[in-house]
This record gives C-alpha cells, sequence and structure tokens, in this order.
C-alpha cells in the first residue's frame, strides 16, 4: 500500500509540461483549485475533468503512475462521497430509517468524487513534472513580495519542498521497517483496528530516530556547503517566462472562462 503513495515524487521528461515555468504551473494549479469548486453543473464539470485528463496526458508520465495516487486515498474520497449521498436536501429516492438518497444527494456526491479526483490528478501533475530544485525556485519567486514584511521567504519555500521532497524517502523506509518486523515475527495485518494500532507502535519508534537521523544528516550537509539561507544566494539558473508559458496561460484562461460560462448560460444541478 505505501508503494502506492507516490506524492512528491519527480519523473524527469522533456514533455511540455515539464519544460513549463514552475511559476507558472504554481499560480494555474492555484487558479485551477478555484475554479474546480465553482462548477455549477455537469456541463462545466465535465469540461474542466476533461481538461484535466487531456493535462494528464501531455505530461508524458505514465497514466498508471496517477492511478497509484489516486489508488492511495480512493477509500477517503468513496467515504466522503458517502457521506454526501446520504444527507441530501429534497424528496427522499429511498430510505432506510434516518439515512435518505436524494437527487441533490446524488448530485453532491458525484460532484465531490470529481472535484477530489481532479485535485489530486493535477496536483500530481506540478510534483510529476518540476524538479524539487524549479519548486523552490518558483515558490521563492511568487512569494519574493513578502520580503517587504521582513518574512524569510526563501527559508519557508526551502522548509516546503523539503518537506515535499522526502515523503517518499520517509514511505520507503516505513515499508523497510514493517518488513523488518514482519520478519521479526509481528503482525500487523491481523486483528481489529485497536491491535494494528498498537502493533503499528514498533514501527513509529525506528522511523521516528530515522527522520531524526536523516534531519540532522540533511543539516550537516547544507552547512558543510556554507547555506545560510537566502540573503545573497544567486541561481545557476534563472527563470524566463517563454512563448510556451503565455499560451499555457492563455489556453487556461480560456478553459476557466469557459466554465464560467457554461455556468451562465446552463442552469445549475440540484444540491
Amino acid at each position: 500500500m505505501l508503494s502506492d503513495i507516490t506524492i512528491g515524487q519527480f519523473f524527469p521528461g522533456n514533455s511540455i509540461i515539464h519544460r513549463l515555468d514552475p511559476r507558472i504551473k504554481l499560480v494555474l494549479l492555484l487558479s485551477f483549485i478555484v475554479f474546480i469548486f465553482i462548477t455549477g453543473n455537469y456541463f462545466s464539470l465535465s469540461f474542466i475533468f476533461i481538461f484535466v485528463l487531456s493535462v494528464v496526458m501531455m505530461s508524458g508520465v505514465a497514466f498508471k503512475m496517477y492511478l497509484k495516487s489516486l489508488k492511495a486515498i480512493v477509500y477517503i474520497v468513496l467515504f466522503t462521497s458517502v457521506i454526501n449521498l446520504l444527507y441530501g436536501k429534497g424528496e427522499p429516492i429511498a430510505q432506510l430509517g434516518v439515512l435518505k438518497v436524494t437527487v441533490s444527494g446524488i448530485n453532491n456526491a458525484v460532484f465531490v468524487f470529481i472535484r477530489i479526483v481532479s485535485l489530486i490528478l493535477i496536483s500530481s501533475v506540478l510534483t510529476y513534472t518540476t524538479s524539487p530544485t524549479q519548486l523552490t525556485d518558483g515558490m521563492e519567486r511568487l512569494m519574493s513580495p513578502l520580503k517587504v514584511f521582513k518574512i524569510q521567504v526563501h527559508e519557508i519555500a526551502m522548509m516546503m519542498t523539503i518537506a515535499l521532497r522526502f515523503i517518499p524517502t520517509l514511505l520507503d523506509e516505513t515499508e523497510k521497517i514493517m518488513n523488518a518486523q514482519k520478519a521479526r515475527g509481528a503482525s500487523m495485518d491481523s486483528g481489529n483496528v485497536i491491535q494494528r494500532i498498537k502493533a503499528f507502535i514498533p514501527v513509529l519508534v525506528p522511523l521516528l530516530v530515522s527522520s531524526f537521523r536523516r534531519a540532522y544528516e540533511l543539516a550537516t550537509a547544507m552547512e558543510c556547503r556554507c547555506y545560510h539561507g537566502g540573503e545573497g544566494r544567486t541561481r545557476m539558473k534563472s527563470l524566463h517566462l517563454r512563448r510556451a508559458d503565455y499560451i499555457s496561460a492563455v489556453v487556461c484562461v480560456i478553459a476557466f472562462c469557459g466554465v464560467v460560462a457554461l455556468n451562465i448560460i446552463l442552469p445549475a444541478a440540484e444540491r
């Protein structure tokens, strides 16, 4: 199960999405998060979902990797959808005690399901096609106006990127520790929920120790390389917007305008 979690992984490539400026990717991702939640009918929802699938195909990353990112949260998505399904408003289509299924409940469940799936897919596109270094530079450049308020922008961007980068490493370490504990006779897949939680404690302790050790080694390595934050720091590669960045921004703006137009022209779904 842990091997199916692909958050924070980067897959080198030469697709058009890989070549985009990280600042454009971050801005478009934030804009998408806003627009996915203003979809008001099935037409606008379908339109933006097709747009997401198109971006996924253009990323050049194997689609099975995106399926892995969805597999890790499939139970959370289904649970959220069922909750919305059973607590809709209006006349019930089917009812079992206090639980009822209504048209608005079905609409809510479908909207929640597609929205979460779309968000996971488009967020995965960002991490799959953008290296940690590019993410750091992009975040720092976007947050540079905050320097006026004496906020340590570079340090914040560096911490966020390091945290994202080490998610796959910690997951791999967790899986190794679990396999080692199973080899010693530990049972982690049997028993009730309480028993499984107790069985996981021998995994958490060495994982915590390993995390602190890795953090200490990383800090030592950064100090040995004379890292002292962003003050006076230069970059080997400067970020420059190119024609592909402007074209992608225009295409996304047109797509977002299409969502707004579909919401205005066509009736909203009952919710």
